[in-house]
């Protein structure tokens, strides 16, 4: 099967029917039986949808007509082409080959001297294209106008980086379980394995592998001595003040690997309940669990309406980890460029207010409630909680100090690639 072809039925699943990457990945790579031909399959589906304002900018310069709805496999090829072209080191005349021969693979015979022309236009051009993709900002940053504007709106002094490292391959980090191993003992066994990893700023259990490796590779996988985690999200559960005999709720916990550090860090709390509204994603947090060898009361419920799953006995901490519009996370999830609206925050904003607001009454007096998203906007973030504790006249704001991102009014915020980190918001709220 062409490597090629799949890679542009699994982009237009993404581009035209808007499926996440995630929903639609898995059963692409499936049909591929060598392993060199998914990583290609995967290389091309991510790397066409991280520059895919700039390559559509591109195809639309060298297309003489736009191509019919109907053809939008072909279309997704054809990006796919220009990335390969302008972004990988393989031989131009295997991508445009390989790239012809797809369009057969796609029943669309008539395009191959069309496939071919355009790309070979993409070689002939790289001047005159490399000055049209600078013209724009879409275009020369790779992401969404609408996105562009929000950043610059928020983050005056540091757009530029946001998208920047938005266009960057995720870095690769893990979190040792230190019921397990100390830090330092399972990187000695990492390097015994020939497998580079160094301490993980700010985190006391996170170390970052030079390389990506597969999961079942490392050494204790199977056996729960390490998780794969962002540097980020490592620092949420510090963050709680954890201590022995609490009773603690990760709503909206899935996948569960917040949950799982949670039980990691302190083996004494009274019972750790975790919730998620979803119970095909709850499924994962069963099964990191049961790798990890924790146990915690696992429900199914919507966060937004406890009644349906609450036993009436308060929590002394919670972890509010709400739906976002993940923009600090793009570099793991490009498809979020075409996926997410800008008409998607104010609908975001109002789920993360109800969240909050449902949250609320189930935390005891002194107790401590985490704000989370892996948003980068002001308005799913520092202004959210603005305005929760303009209505709460029972919670305030907990400053967090840290050697980590940047203060902001009623939080703290990692931008992505803050020592190698994703973009992340924190937000501690006590009830008084």
């Amino acid at each position: 099967m062409n490597t090629r072809a799949s890679a542009a039925r699994l982009l237009a699943r993404v581009v035209v029917e808007r499926r996440s990457l995630d929903a639609v990945l898995p059963d692409g790579l499936a049909a591929h039986a060598d392993a060199r031909d998914r990583a290609l399959v995967q290389e091309l589906v991510y790397g066409t949808l991280r520059w895919y304002y700039q390559l559509e900018a591109v195809l639309g310069l060298l297309l003489k007509k736009p191509l019919k709805q109907r053809d939008s496999d072909l279309r997704c090829l054809l990006l796919a082409g220009l990335y390969q072209l302008r972004h990988m080191a393989l031989p131009a005349h295997a991508a445009i080959n390989e790239s012809v021969q797809a369009a057969r693979q796609l029943d669309k015979d008539w395009a191959t001297g069309l496939v071919n022309a355009v790309l070979r236009n993409c070689q002939r051009r790289q001047a005159e294209l490399d000055t049209f993709i600078a013209a724009t900002d879409s275009s020369r940053y790779a992401h969404p106008d609408w996105l562009i504007k929000h950043l610059q709106d928020d983050w005056p002094g540091d757009w530029q980086a946001v998208l920047q490292a938005g266009n960057q391959r995720p870095p690769f980090s893990l979190r040792v379980n230190c019921r397990h191993y100390a830090r330092a003992d399972y990187q000695a066994l990492l390097q015994r394995q020939d497998i580079t990893a160094q301490p993980l700023a700010h985190t006391s259990h996170g170390l970052l592998l030079e390389s990506s490796h597969a999961v079942e590779s490392l050494p204790g996988f199977a056996a729960g001595a390490v998780s794969v985690q962002d540097g980020a999200a490592q620092l949420v559960a510090p963050l709680l003040q954890l201590a022995p005999g609490q009773r603690v709720l990760d709503a909206c916990a899935a996948p569960g690997g917040k949950t799982a550090h949670i039980l990691e860090l302190e083996n004494g709390l009274a019972g750790l309940t975790a919730v998620d509204v979803d119970v095909r994603r709850l499924q994962r947090v069963h099964d990191n669990l049961e790798r990890l060898g924790l146990s915690a009361q696992v429900l199914c419920g919507d966060a937004a309406d406890p009644r349906q799953w609450w036993d009436g006995e308060c929590f002394d901490r919670i972890l509010l980890d709400v739906p976002c519009s993940a923009t600090g996370v793009i570099r793991r999830h490009p498809d979020i460029k075409l996926l997410r609206r800008r008409k998607d925050i104010e609908s975001l904003s109002q789920r993360q207010a109800q969240l909050l607001n449902a949250m609320w009454p189930l935390l005891s007096a002194g107790g401590m409630l985490l704000y989370t998203t892996c948003s980068v906007l002001a308005d799913e973030n520092d202004r959210q909680v603005e305005r929760f504790l303009s209505t709460h006249a029972d919670a305030a704001s907990v400053a967090i100090t840290a050697s980590w991102g940047r203060a902001c009014a009623y939080g703290r915020q990692l931008l992505p690639g803050d020592d190698d980190m994703d973009g992340f918001f924190f937000s501690c709220v006590r009830k008084t």
